[in-house]
């Protein structure tokens, strides 16, 4: 599938604009991620420190993320106005510096206010970073530059989860949650100097009402709109599965140490292979498919109360999980003819909602029924997901790609 023209201009696999691209969003989703879910493993020492329930600790995830959702669409609007990579270097700096102030953070409430600033300022790099490579890369290079900038991503929330879970066993959180804002820093530094211009995206100002006749249009498009649900659906289950699977591995039978839980985020390394392998299959719809059928399988091998299948599980989910979110993501920038920044707000601000929602009602359900219940929640979002793939096979290929929405009866 090719559905974006071939223009001159754009920047092509292989080349030196495309490896200094590649590493400059690689590093700078790598820190937005180790930014934002540094707390996750956390939870369950905020829970002791604070006096907090289970689901109360993960408003400091929560918090973050639908703040960060709600942000998205003034940021993709702001990006059209300044320009995509100033957003993104302002997003970065400004964001390290609050999240090294929540560091510092003396109380549960300024825990949280400054948690719910920090989803703010970030909501600047995801949208726009999808979109700058929906504009900017060859079509034929696009699938790999998503995947790895999705791998990045990947490898971000392994390395910010476990050094701020090995350096809160050693020093304390505040100790971890301040060297993952250094680290935000120095990407930002990196993204400033080596991130090319943009060529594609100068003349594009759009206004704000051009940008909600842009959303408008996409959630009237049923493979978009489709997209838009499977996100929600994927990163929802991703959060609750993880954000729950440190009070389980902390409490009996396993009972294993909160460095030792941190570092089970190395199973993120299973995203950074399985994203740009994904990312790169041409038949998108059956690598949903299979990237489902991963986050299925994986969830079932965590029932039993076995530390090699609950790891294994998780491995196969977050292999699925991130394979599925670099597909779902080119996938919509591909497929929206015009308005491409809200295509890619939309998607996260649906991602992201998802994130929120299933992190808090995962808590609910840890309380109610321990690790089952977990499951079950997430077998729930999963069954869901699988109604929305179907519904991407039903419809005909001519509606999967980036026609033009006067094409379309009923999109306009």
């Amino acid at each position: 599938m090719n559905p974006i023209p071939d223009e001159p201009g754009r920047i092509v696999r292989g080349s030196d604009d495309y490896r200094r691209a590649g590493r400059s969003l690689f590093v700078a989703g790598a820190a937005t991620f180790g930014m934002l879910y540094s707390v996750q493993p956390l939870l369950p020492e905020f829970a002791r420190e604070f006096g907090q329930t289970p689901a109360g600790a993960s408003l400091t995830l929560s918090v973050s993320t639908v703040l960060l959702a709600a942000a998205l669409p003034i940021a993709g609007l702001l990006s059209d106005r300044i320009g995509r990579k100033r957003v993104m270097e302002a997003s970065l700096l400004l964001a390290s510096l609050i999240c090294l102030a929540a560091a510092l953070a003396p109380g549960f409430a300024s825990l949280l206010a400054l948690r719910a600033l920090l989803g703010i300022l970030l909501a600047g790099l995801p949208a726009v970073a999808m979109t700058y490579l929906a504009e900017e890369m060859d079509p034929a290079s696009l699938g790999a530059a998503m995947g790895l900038y999705i791998s990045g991503n990947s490898i971000g929330g392994l390395a910010g989860r476990g050094a701020v879970s090995t350096i809160s066993d050693l020093a304390g959180w505040r100790w971890g949650v301040g060297a993952v804002a250094l680290c935000g820093l120095l990407a930002a530094w990196q993204l400033m100097r080596r991130l090319p211009e943009p060529r594609r995206s100068a003349a594009n100002r759009t206004t704000p009402q051009e940008m909600l006749a842009h959303s408008r249009r996409h959630l009237r498009r049923p493979v978009l709109l489709a997209l838009f649900g499977i996100g929600a659906v994927l990163m929802g289950g991703f959060v609750t599965l993880y954000s729950y699977l440190a009070f389980r591995l902390l409490a009996p039978p396993f009972e294993l140490p909160q460095a030792w839980v941190g570092w089970i985020f190395i199973l993120f390394l299973t995203g950074s292979v399985s994203s740009p392998l994904m990312g790169r299959l041409r038949d998108r719809r059956a690598a949903l498919g299979l990237a489902l059928g991963l986050l299925a399988a994986g969830l079932a091998l965590t029932l039993p109360e076995q530390l090699g299948l609950t790891l294994l599980g998780t491995a196969l989910f977050t292999a699925g999980f991130f394979g599925g979110h670099a597909v779902a993501s080119a996938w919509v920038g591909a497929a929206a003819p015009a308005g491409r920044a809200q295509a890619s707000s939309l998607y996260l601000l649906f991602y992201y909602a998802g994130s929120s929602l299933g992190g808090t009602a995962g808590g609910l359900a840890w309380s109610a029924d321990g690790w089952p219940g977990v499951v079950r929640l997430i077998g729930g979002m999963l069954a869901a997901g699988l109604l929305l793939w179907l519904a991407l096979c039903l419809l005909p290929s001519a509606r999967l790609s980036a026609r033009p929405y006067d094409l379309d009866k009923g999109e306009r």
